[in-house]
């Protein structure tokens, strides 16, 4: 069955965590013999700019920092994939996957995995619509607009009512509608409830929450209302489920019932057409346990959604199908 994950955080534990490995032999929880052991036909890799982590005194200094680790992120992907092209592809376009697919099938040559590049963090624009351009130009194809703290484009999830209510910035609308126009997906995974909802009113694109799960399941800030996944599914975006346990069910373990209850419901409010898979990989730590430790075990989840009672075409839609439509939307 083939597999997409819409988020993982392996260059950021490589490069700056780690220091050692590469994507063929690593210790994180996606490397190239996992993905194929997992039938992933594409991996959003994500650019996580930590901004406490980076040089600089003020956020702005930090910001500017960030965008330039981004730079230097983005080439160590593309010198990454340029070193086992028989086995990946980088994917400077949303679409590009699907051109890599019909490609192989018409020269009848063994599948490979597709690479996409995404930023987290959208605050490393900086207030300067240029660097989105250039991120463009170096092959972003989605862009988690918020992390947890306030940036130049709005405000991120929290328990403060007050800046959860908080929506898009000027400089922020106009981001999200520039991404539509670049073919950017926009991603509001980490937003507040307000900037999500303005990103819906304005969004020019595609529109996801890479890796986000249910608050009717688990009540964290981190997690989307009801509301927002209808509202999100009717935009004809997706939601990719989260493996970190404190989004799942507020523990320290990583359960895959837990897994299953989040896709139930999202299915339940958004319809089959909404969930998709975004792990999370090696963005989180602390787990007492994880039932799927990595892309690997990837099989399990989809046993266990099977004796749940998810028909085949419902598992083939989580796993793959339903981003591949978002990736194509034109």
């Amino acid at each position: 069955m083939n597999l997409i994950d819409m988020h993982c955080d392996t260059l950021w534990k490589m490069i700056d965590l780690d220091k050692k490995g590469n994507l063929l032999h690593n210790d994180c929880a996606v490397s190239l013999s996992k993905l194929k052991e997992a039938g992933s036909i594409a991996q959003f890799f994500a650019c996580f700019v930590y901004l406490h982590a980076l040089p600089g005194v003020t956020a702005e200094e930090k910001y500017d920092a960030g965008f330039r680790h981004v730079l230097e992120m983005a080439e160590y992907l593309k010198k990454e994939v340029g070193a086992c092209p028989e086995k990946m592809v980088f994917l400077k376009e949303r679409a590009a996957l699907a051109g890599m697919q019909r490609a192989e099938a018409e020269a009848e040559e063994e599948k490979k995995i597709g690479a996409f590049l995404t930023v987290e963090e959208g605050g490393i624009l900086n207030g300067r619509m240029e660097r989105l351009e250039e991120l463009k130009k170096q092959g972003v194809s989605l862009m988690t607009i918020l992390w947890n703290y306030e940036n130049c484009i709005g405000y991120p999830n929290s328990r403060d009512r007050k800046e959860m209510a908080s929506g898009l910035k000027p400089f922020g609308i106009e981001v999200v509608e520039r991404m539509g126009e670049l073919g950017m997906i926009v991603d509001v995974s980490h937003a507040s409830d307000g900037t999500s909802s303005d990103v819906l009113k304005y969004a020019k694109g595609p529109v996801v929450a890479s890796h986000s799960n249910c608050r009717a399941v688990c009540n964290h800030p981190r997690n989307l209302s009801d509301d927002m996944i209808r509202r999100l599914a009717e935009k004809g975006g997706v939601a990719g489920l989260n493996f970190y346990g404190c989004f799942l069910d507020g523990s320290n373990e990583s359960r895959m019932d837990a897994m299953v209850e989040h896709l139930k419901h999202m299915v339940k409010v958004g319809g089959s057409e909404f969930p998709a898979i975004g792990t999370d990989f090696d963005g989180f730590d602390g787990m007492e346990r994880m039932e799927i430790p990595d892309m690997g075990q990837m099989g399990c989840l989809a046993r266990a959604l099977e004796k749940a009672g998810f028909t085949t075409r419902q598992i083939e839609k989580i796993w793959s199908e339903n981003v591949l439509r978002v990736l194509n939307v034109q």
